[in-house]
């Protein structure tokens, strides 16, 4: 009785303190600009289940996506092992699935064992290719300190998981040939390492299965109070963030209300829905992240750090300071700043800091193409070009720090009609001498 009152009692704190740190993480979000969710749900469903369920947009790079498949799948399949011993844990009883179940928990635990295997041989897989293989996209300038050691405590974690729960099922099959506990499932991955557990004493081989059972339950519990200060966000946020992506056509960029107005004004032209003007942001572009979209803040939070948008940026191949990858990074750890002073005093006041020229340069955002190759590699719909050009947006039209030869083409554009120096009258003049066919 009394470890089961300790078992609730950490459970209830565990749960208690995630739905905390969630409702942070959601108030922290929605911190940023109200932005509409257009198209319609069957579209969204569609989207969703595509890219976040099936994983479509991992199967260009076969290690990456069988290892990733085998981790998720895995994940899935072994809750429910876990949600026995989470109910064993609250009753006091043993394998209390058994009996309802009949036949399908065999295959259940059958099913449970396989995966084990398959998430130890794919957390070694991805541990071998940051750690030994060093592919270069995990060792880049903003991959350095937190970044890999958070990566490689996850893995080092999931290990821990599979091994203290395969060490559980090998000492209770051993307890079950004794006939100490109730022979049920069929476990064919530890039924290799039984023959090491079988002439252990039965108070040894109890403490061995109570130990390894508390170091997994605690282990997940531990491990899920660490996913909202971790990149592995993703496991949860990667349903919503594709079920909300644009719909729209990648590089399609949404024009600005307050331009719109005065550009419709200049032109003579009526006006729409001006009864929502006032709730237009009053400044142009983004200069830190409460000038972003929640949509925006959302992407940052659901970066996976994987690298694949870096590893496709021109800019970034060619050796420019640019990388779509720390972007997102930046945002978020600026989001992470400002989720501390939420934590402190419950609502949010500027700071005297912010995303652009704190976190990230002009030279970062000026070397980008908008060539969208990033948001076509990512594979959770991660938009790093949407954040990149609302703080370009602020750089020009409200700090007025474009780049020289954008200014020259600004002003020829003003004067001209075109961005080259030369008058609209003497467009043609190129084509005057040529022989006509």
């Amino acid at each position: 009785m009394i470890a089961q009152i300790i078992f609730f009692l950490i459970l209830v704190g565990a749960i208690a303190l995630f739905v905390y740190h969630v409702r942070l993480l959601r108030k922290t979000i929605l911190l940023g600009r109200d932005e509409p969710v257009e198209g319609r749900k069957a579209e969204r469903w569609r989207q969703m289940l595509r890219v976040a369920v099936f994983q479509q947009r991992m199967m260009d790079r076969p290690v990456a996506a069988i290892a990733h498949w085998a981790i998720y799948v895995g994940f899935l399949v072994i809750n429910v092992e876990v949600t026995e011993i989470i109910a064993d844990g609250l009753i006091g009883g043993h394998r209390l699935l058994a009996p309802l179940l009949g036949p399908l928990y065999s295959l259940i635990t059958t099913g449970a064992e396989v995966f084990m295997a398959l998430v130890f041989v794919a957390a070694v897989v991805f541990l071998w290719r940051r750690n030994v293989a060093k592919l270069p996209r995990f060792h880049t300038a903003e991959m350095r300190g937190w970044p890999p050691l958070d990566a490689n405590i996850i893995l080092w974690t999931e290990i821990v998981l599979v091994v203290a729960l395969l060490i559980m099922n090998a000492a209770d099959q051993a307890l079950q040939q004794k006939a100490i506990y109730p022979s049920v499932g069929t476990f064919p991955v530890s039924q290799a390492f039984v023959s090491f557990f079988v002439p252990l004493s039965e108070g040894t081989l109890i403490f061995i299965e109570r130990t390894a059972w508390w170091v997994h339950i605690l282990g997940i519990l531990a491990f899920l109070n660490y996913i909202p200060f971790s990149k592995h966000l993703h496991i949860f946020l990667a349903f919503p963030n594709t079920y909300y992506a644009p719909l729209r056509p990648v590089g399609e960029i949404p024009s600005l209300p307050q331009v719109t107005a005065v550009v419709k004004e200049a032109l003579g032209l009526p006006q729409e829905g001006e009864a929502a003007s006032s709730e237009t942001p009053s400044t142009l572009g983004a200069k830190d992240v409460t000038d972003l979209s929640w949509k925006n803040l959302l992407d940052a939070y659901t970066c996976t750090e994987c690298g694949r948008c870096t590893s496709v940026c021109p800019a970034n191949l060619t050796g420019k300071k640019l990388s779509p990858r720390k972007i997102l990074m930046d945002t978020r750890d600026r989001l992470e700043e400002i989720k501390k002073h939420l934590h402190k005093n419950g609502r949010w006041t500027p700071d005297g800091k912010a995303l652009l020229g704190d976190y990230i340069t002009p030279e970062e955002l000026w070397a980008c193409t908008t060539c969208n190759a990033c948001v076509r590699a990512c594979p959770v719909l991660i938009n790093p070009v949407s954040i990149i050009v609302q703080l370009r947006e602020y750089l020009v039209m409200e700090a007025s720090q474009a780049p020289e030869t954008l200014n020259a083409a600004f002003v020829n554009m003003e004067n001209n009609g075109s961005p080259w120096a030369f008058p609209s009258a003497d467009r043609a003049k190129w084509a005057e001498n040529l022989i006509q066919a």
